[in-house]
Order: C-alpha cells, then sequence, then structure tokens
C-alpha cells in the first residue's frame, strides 16, 4: 500500500515546503514546521474535453455595474468592543478573537449575548463547556434571553446543520482549536482541522450572511495558535491582552477589513464579569507614586484616544563594567537609542549604569511621541531628582538631541489638563501655533538639554 504523500507547514507563517527544515525558509522562525498529510487533489479528465469540464462558467462585470452593498453595523452592546470593531460588528463578517487562556475571551463573548439577544437570534457553540457549565456561567455574568441558543459540540458537520435547523443570526464559536472535520484525517487543533474548520465558517458567513465570532487560543509565542494564514482567512483579527494575575484588559485590533487598527478597548475583570474602563488615562495613572525620581507622564494617541500613561525608568551602577538593559512595553531598541542619546546629547553617563524601563498598567507604546518622557524619566532616576507630579512630557527625539512636533498635538494637551495637570514640555518646532487651554502652562523645548534644564533644574 502507498504511503501518502505529506506536506509541512509553517506554523508561524502558514508556508508550505515539501520537506522539514530547521527553519523556515519564509519567515526564517526556527522549529515551527511540522508535518501534514497532503488533501487528495481532484484529476479532471484528459485531453480538451476534460479541461473545459473543469472550469466553471463565470463571467467578469464591469465595478461600476456591481451592486454596491452598504455595509450593515449593529452595536454589541459594549461600547468599547465597538470601538475597537470600528464602529460595531459588520453583518456577514468573521471575527477572529485571540488571548491567553483565562484571560476573559468567553466571558466577553457570552456578555454580548445579552445585548445582541434583544435584536437577533444568536447561536453559542462551545467545544470546552458543557451546556450547564455555561448555564452557571452565564447566572453568574447575568446574562439571561430568550433568543439566546446554546450548543456543546465539536464535530464541524453538528455544528453546520444546527445553524441549517436554528436559523442565527449571530454565531458565536469557543473555540476554532476544538472543532473537527470528519473529512481532514487529523486530530483537532492541527494546522489541517484549523483551516478546514475556518474556511467552512467563512462560507457560512458570507453565504448566509451571518456574523460569526471566532475564539482562538494564542501560544507562548503570542500568536494564534495554528497556522498564520487563519489570520488571514477572517475578516478581523482581535488579541485580548493584559496580565491575568492584574484586573486590566486591553483589546486591540491587529487586523480589520472594515476599520482601523490603531484602537483599544480597555476592559476591568470584576466578579460579575468585564466592565468597560471608559477612562483609561485615569487607570493607568491611579497609584502613581508622589515625589519619586525615575517616573514620568506622557500622552499617546490610539486611534482618536489620547491615553496617558506613565513610564518609570531605573538606573543602578552596573556590575562588573557590563551594563544590562531591559524594557517593558517599551521597544528595546529605541530604548537603547534614547539611552545613547542622553549620554551624548544630554552629558549624563549613563553607559555605566544599568537601565531599566517599564510602562504602567501593561500598555504598549509604540509611537515616537512617548521619547521625551522616557529620556526625561532616565534622567530623572540618574540624577536622583523628582520631577513635579503636575508635569507631562510629549515629543519625540532625533539622534542629535532635538526635539521633534507630534501630530494631534491640540487634542494630547486638552487630555493633559483633563487629568489635573499643570504643566506640559513639547517640542519648540510643533509645526503651528498652539491654542491657549486655560490652567495649562506650554514649556517648549527645542532640545533634551532645555527639556532637563526646564523640568529638573539641572
Amino acid at each position: 500500500m502507498a504511503k501518502p504523500k505529506s506536506v509541512f507547514f509553517c506554523t508561524a507563517c502558514g508556508n508550505e515546503t515539501p520537506k522539514w527544515a530547521g527553519r523556515c525558509p519564509a519567515c526564517g522562525e526556527w522549529n515551527t514546521i511540522v508535518e501534514q498529510e497532503a488533501a487528495p487533489k481532484a484529476r479532471p479528465g484528459r485531453g480538451q474535453e476534460g479541461r473545459r469540464a473543469s472550469f466553471h462558467a463565470v463571467k467578469a462585470i464591469h465595478l461600476n455595474d456591481a451592486e454596491g452593498g452598504q455595509e450593515i453595523r449593529f452595536s454589541t452592546g459594549m461600547g468599547e468592543l465597538d470601538r475597537v470593531l470600528g464602529g460595531g460588528a459588520v453583518k456577514g463578517s468573521l471575527v477572529l478573537v485571540g488571548g491567553a487562556p483565562g484571560i476573559g475571551k468567553s466571558t466577553l463573548m457570552l456578555q454580548i449575548c445579552q445585548s445582541l439577544g434583544q435584536f437577533a437570534r444568536v447561536l453559542y457553540v462551545s467545544g470546552e463547556e458543557s451546556v450547564g457549565q455555561l448555564k452557571l456561567r452565564a447566572r453568574r455574568l447575568g446574562v439571561e434571553s430568550e433568543n439566546l441558543l446554546v450548543l456543546s459540540e465539536t464535530g464541524l458537520e453538528d455544528i453546520l446543520q444546527s445553524v441549517e435547523q436554528e436559523g442565527p443570526e449571530i454565531l458565536i464559536v469557543d473555540s476554532i482549536q476544538t472543532l473537527y472535520d470528519q473529512e481532514v484525517d487529523s486530530p483537532p487543533g492541527s494546522i489541517g482541522q484549523v483551516k478546514s474548520c475556518t474556511m467552512a465558517l467563512m462560507q457560512l458567513a458570507k453565504s448566509r450572511d451571518i456574523t460569526v465570532f471566532v475564539i482562538g487560543h494564542v501560544n507562548k509565542e503570542g500568536s494564534i495558535a495554528g497556522p498564520k494564514v487563519l489570520e488571514h482567512m477572517v475578516d478581523c483579527v482581535l488579541y485580548f491582552e493584559g496580565d491575568q494575575h492584574m484586573t486590566y484588559r486591553i483589546l486591540r485590533a491587529a487586523k480589520n477589513r472594515f476599520g482601523a487598527t490603531n484602537e483599544i478597548g480597555v476592559f476591568e475583570m470584576l466578579d460579575a464579569g468585564l466592565s468597560e474602563v471608559e477612562n483609561p488615562s485615569q487607570m493607568l495613572l491611579s497609584g502613581r507614586p508622589e515625589d519619586a525620581p525615575g517616573t514620568c507622564v506622557t500622552c499617546v494617541m490610539e486611534g482618536a484616544r489620547p491615553v496617558l500613561a506613565e513610564i518609570q525608568a531605573l538606573l543602578a551602577p552596573a556590575a562588573y563594567g557590563n551594563a544590562r538593559r531591559s524594557s517593558n512595553g517599551f521597544d528595546y531598541n529605541r530604548a537603547s537609542m534614547l539611552l545613547a542619546v542622553l549620554e551624548k546629547r544630554g552629558s549624563l553617563k549613563v553607559s555605566q549604569c544599568d537601565a531599566y524601563l517599564n510602562i504602567i498598567g501593561g500598555l504598549t507604546l509604540d509611537e515616537p511621541a512617548a521619547d521625551l518622557a522616557a529620556v526625561l524619566a532616565l534622567a530623572s532616576s540618574y540624577l536622583d531628582r523628582p520631577i513635579p507630579g503636575d508635569v507631562a512630557a510629549i515629543g519625540e527625539v532625533g539622534l542629535t538631541g532635538e526635539l521633534r512636533g507630534v501630530n494631534h498635538l491640540d487634542q494630547r494637551l486638552a487630555e493633559v489638563r483633563r487629568l489635573g495637570f499643570a504643566r506640559c514640555v513639547v517640542p519648540r518646532r510643533s509645526g503651528k501655533a498652539l491654542g491657549e487651554i486655560p490652567g495649562l502652562t506650554v514649556i517648549q523645548a527645542a532640545n533634551i538639554g532645555e527639556a532637563i534644564r526646564a523640568v529638573l533644574g539641572k
């Protein structure tokens, strides 16, 4: 009996190779290639007649003649989730919600069923919990709706048959790693099963105009478990982030075909479920120490929302002359660059110190507007002088030590003033004249030396 042919997939990027290799030739990741049995391919008849039979009778049309169906959005009942989705969920879309186990994905999906059940028929399919367990969790979260149907099943064919019988308008699958297709000869959670089940759900969403939410677990590398091609198949990819030992969770979009991907939603995990945090700036600044060196506040833009974040820095003498660098929530390479600029242009001998940079609240800062606050926090820790508690800093730092302007500065300053700050350091080259904000003194500096002297008096 002939041995079935196998192909090899990279679990990081989805690239297919004819043989195994220690390193993926497409993305360069190590030990990510796994073996999968190849699916049998249909062989059309020989000759010109067989070739014609393999084609479908399709015809291209002009774009202007196509029916321009306008996207239909509806609210999920949670404003933070609607913000990340771009204004609400889109009818007929396939949304993937990823996150570490126990982070709150199932809680979020079950909570929105309370609001969705008011105007739509919802089918919640769980492959990890029984119907009785779902009932207990729904009772704890206060979810009760006559339009909410629950099903504990892992077989794809049974789920599709239930959708055919019940006719839901919204389908929630928890989770994609537990589903299996009988036509695919591989265990649940494997690459072939995940791809096959996701493709079937995508066809279901597009053909029947059903909105499908799929929950996916995250592996230790922080990506959706399974091939990267899974993220290419869906319309929207949401990541649920946060420390399980902390109560706050951050929801951000990694891909969205119907909206922007730079919005975030902030939630707080309570005993009764997830609660929306409408003012994340106040949450991120809660518990900030007073008169402590090495801390500074900045304002970053998460989509159209300004968010204040606290940057903490610690400099200590290096042991044996080998300085150590570490950053949490701040780009490591950018932190190293700012330390070099601080020593060269700020005349501070930070190369002989261990440097630690941390962003409070689990937030990740990826825009240059946080450079100035990081530099001031590092200088404050080095000089052991606290930055006044009513001072914030916004600006990008260049390699020559100059401060460059950032976008949406007026909106950032308004948020700084709203949170009670009296002074804010900004670049002198802001690009345009700044409007006066009552109660806020704007300190303009041309380089990091002027900024350090204005704040720390060096």
